[in-house]
């Protein structure tokens, strides 16, 4: 007769799992704009200069930079940022990304709703962690400094 190996599942730390989630995301959100490449009607948008209804310009270049780079600051950010500002920021900047992948996929292909879909998943699983943080009151010095951002001193 064979043991049986229980698999005892090792507690992921809810950062980490909000930072995933957020790089996740990212993958899926830039592989779907890069197979829209393959598309010969956006491939000639691009070339008339326009993309989605906007001119191709410095404007609409860096605005869409910008839209890109949050969420990959978001991979870091997560990590560090104090955790009530980390929960208020990931809650915000979830929705905020779900809500604008819903409406610009509006009259989308096939490939891009599931992508879509994929990444208003990935972003409802992340606003379910920041919402469902968990807390603790700080039990000793060191903890409450941890908590603070500073290192405790020690007593003389």
């Amino acid at each position: 007769m064979m043991a049986r190996t229980a698999f005892e599942p090792l507690p992921v730390n809810v950062r980490l799992k909000i930072s995933t989630l957020w790089t996740s995301m990212l993958f899926v959100f830039v592989s779907v704009d890069l197979f829209s490449l393959y598309r010969p009607d956006v491939r000639a948008d691009i070339e008339a200069g326009t993309m989605s209804g906007f001119t191709i310009g410095e404007a609409f270049l860096l605005a869409i930079t910008a839209y890109v780079v949050v969420p990959a600051l978001m991979v870091l950010l997560t990590l560090v940022l104090p955790a009530r500002l980390d929960r208020i920021a990931n809650l915000v900047l979830a929705a905020v990304y779900a809500v604008t992948s819903v409406g610009g996929a509006f009259g989308e292909r096939g490939y891009y709703l599931l992508g879509t879909a994929v990444e208003v998943l990935l972003l409802a699983g992340l606003v379910y962690y920041a919402w469902t943080w968990p807390t603790a009151a700080p039990t000793s010095s060191a903890d409450r400094a941890a908590e603070a951002g500073s290192t405790p001193t020690a007593r003389v």
